[in-house]
């Protein structure tokens, strides 16, 4: 009797140290960067307990997984895959999937194959799940049509926002950030602003230069949007931040720029930028997911899918020291899954 009680206490304990229950701390998932071999600019989500990874190959490819750190082990789905001789045909760059108003939507910049014509369009979810076709709705922009890529929405005080990287009229001289308000996740509803312009040399490495890959990022009320600067193509790809600290996200002076990138090459890692957030399955950690070179000189080529836990500061902003390389090992609160 006594060896049954004993061999029965065992298996509970042992089933609380692995599932966080009696009262301990949830399991954990240890992992090292790169979490996989190639990528170009990951966009990661969580909803409902699933991870998505939205990416382009061949199309706009969806894949689910049940932790951050599997992003590497995924099979992706193709959602949408645009017909040949249209305007929005060829070099399909940096998807993004969001969820709005009960239905799942993805941002996406094509062109004919002429890069002068890249802008952006957006698809809508079938269903509510987004590993199932897409369907397109069509291009996005405001009356100032001209180049556009790298298209996110960001949500602040129950409205729409569209920010995206584009140029100031017809000529490829440089990249700026704009924003614009949306009546609705798919129509743009009024004129771009200007945001941020290449101006730290930090931001104007590159021929080019660039400002690209806006995410929002929120801390407590407080809005930010974490951009790459500089040319990808270079080593010196990197994470500028932009803070809101007024109330109307379409002012210009309402937003600050640190003077300083927030993560940017180390000794081992290089180009580290265009990134997306996401957080541990309990909602209590956040996770930035960008792309980054282990090798120097290897531009568009050699990029890999890197993630990190991010730390905030008194002021709510975010602090990422530098990019996290294959010797340090990292935990993300697993979901049982």
């Amino acid at each position: 009797m006594k060896k049954r009680l004993f061999a029965l206490l065992l298996v509970c304990l042992l089933f609380a140290v692995f599932t966080g229950c009696g009262g301990g701390s949830a399991a954990k998932l240890t992992f090292t960067n790169p979490i996989a071999d190639t990528g170009n600019d990951p966009w990661v989500t969580l909803h409902e307990g699933k991870y998505y990874y939205c990416y382009a190959s061949g199309g706009v490819q969806v894949a689910a997984f049940d932790n951050l750190p599997a992003i590497g082990q995924a099979a992706g789905s193709l959602v949408w895959k645009p017909p040949a001789g249209t305007a929005y045909s060829k070099e399909l760059w940096a998807p993004e999937l969001h969820y709005l108003d009960g239905a799942w939507y993805i941002y996406v910049a094509a062109d004919d194959g002429d890069n002068a014509n890249h802008r952006m369009y957006v698809l809508k979810g079938a269903s509510q799940d987004p590993t199932q076709p897409f369907e397109l709705v069509g291009k996005i922009a405001p009356p100032e049509d001209f180049w556009a890529i790298d298209g996110t929405v960001l949500e602040y005080k129950e409205r729409l926002y569209f920010v995206w990287s584009g140029w100031e009229d017809t000529e490829n001289l440089w990249q700026d950030l704009y924003i614009a308000p949306m009546s609705d996740p798919c129509t743009i509803s009024g004129s771009r602003v200007r945001i941020s312009t290449p101006e730290y040399p930090w931001e104007r490495v590159g021929n080019p230069m660039v400002n690209e890959g806006p995410a929002a990022l929120t801390r407590g009320g407080v809005l930010h949007i974490v951009y790459s600067a500089s040319g990808s193509w270079t080593d010196d790809y990197c994470l500028g931040l932009l803070t809101l600290t007024g109330d109307d996200p379409l002012d210009p002076k309402a937003w600050e720029k640190a003077p300083k990138p927030i993560l940017s090459k180390s000794e081992t890692v290089f180009g580290p930028g265009h990134c997306s957030f996401t957080t541990s399955p309990d909602g209590k950690e956040t996770f930035i997911v960008y792309h980054a070179n282990t090798e120097s000189g290897t531009g568009w080529g050699g990029r890999k899918v890197f993630a990190q836990k991010v730390e905030w500061d008194k002021e709510k902003k975010p602090v990422l020291g530098e990019p996290a390389g294959p010797d340090v090992k990292m935990e993300i609160g697993a979901n049982g899954k």
